[in-house]
């Protein structure tokens, strides 16, 4: 049998359910989940492998119109989703009605290789709401075969995934089949810091964030990790410690109990705040943090 072997690259609105999809079609628990919007700044690789296939899911942030150049470098990710993609995953959620960004809608529709619509959050609408949705969907995408799904609860999921390996093309494995994703163990421990701050603090705050990893030193036993969070103004640094210190040793214990699932080993983890100015608008900066890729 020849083996098949493909980009299936996820896009959508912010918080349509790209990251719920992404981990349960993984089957791990790769991209962040947060109810707040531009949770997913990277393009994150999740790699499904079996005996004759490799899929390379790839999860991108919320498609929106940038309003500073950090915002511009996460629709570069989108951007590039486009380009190398076997299949798209063009995602909406009941009651949704269009993309944000109309030069992205023109690429979905007129896409040369196979789009597949998933219609999210269908255990938030009844069967009229469900039908009038899948038609105003088939005649905006006529190109695209329309799945009602519910991500969060694996509801037609399994559909999803099989029609993907049917329009898999033929190709040779792009990665190890030992392989579960394209990025660093300290990414993992950048973004579970960073979703504890998006669940922990309110406003600008979790935007103004960044976490650079800057020890992870592993033993037999323990992981040892020393991470900043990167800030942009002295008001947030002691907003993110908090009273005494009690709000990041919060976010340092979730972080913990989250990583030592992810790497099922004990973790020991440091975490210190530092005043970065505007690194959102800073060339030198993004680039350091894994974004500006051009």
């Amino acid at each position: 049998m020849s083996h098949k072997a493909g980009y299936v690259n996820i896009i959508g609105n912010p918080n349509v359910g790209k990251s719920t999809l992404m981990n349960a079609l993984v089957g791990e628990r790769l991209s962040i989940i947060t109810s707040k919007a531009q949770t997913t700044r990277h393009r994150i690789l999740g790699i499904v492998n079996g005996e004759d296939f490799q899929i390379l899911f790839s999860d991108t942030p919320g498609i929106i119109k940038p309003a500073y150049d950090l915002q511009a470098s996460m629709m570069d990710f989108v951007k590039s989703a486009f380009e190398d993609a076997d299949i798209l995953i063009y995602m909406v959620e009941i009651g949704e009605k269009e993309l944000k960004d109309e030069a992205f809608f023109k690429k979905i529709i007129h896409s040369k290789i196979p789009v597949l619509l998933l219609l999210n959050k269908i255990d938030k609408s009844n069967q009229e709401q469900l039908e009038e949705q899948v038609a105003l969907w088939k005649e905006k995408v006529p190109n695209a075969e329309i799945f009602p799904i519910s991500a969060l609860e694996n509801f037609n999921v399994q559909a999803v995934f099989d029609r993907i390996l049917e329009l898999l093309p033929v190709s040779p494995p792009f990665y190890p089949k030992d392989a579960l994703t394209d990025k660093p163990e300290r990414f993992f421990v950048n973004e579970t810091i960073r979703e504890k701050i998006l669940l922990n603090y309110d406003k600008e705050i979790p935007y103004a964030v960044e976490i650079e990893t800057e020890e992870f030193k592993e033993d037999e036993d323990i992981i040892r990790i020393r991470a900043v969070i990167m800030v942009e103004r002295d008001t947030q640094k002691g907003i993110i410690i908090g009273h005494k210190g009690a709000a990041i040793k919060k976010v340092g214990m979730q972080s913990r109990e989250d990583l030592e699932k992810f790497f099922g080993k004990q973790i020991h983890i440091e975490l210190y705040v530092k005043v970065n100015k505007d690194w959102r608008n800073n060339a030198y900066q993004l680039k350091r943090f894994g974004y500006n890729q051009k």
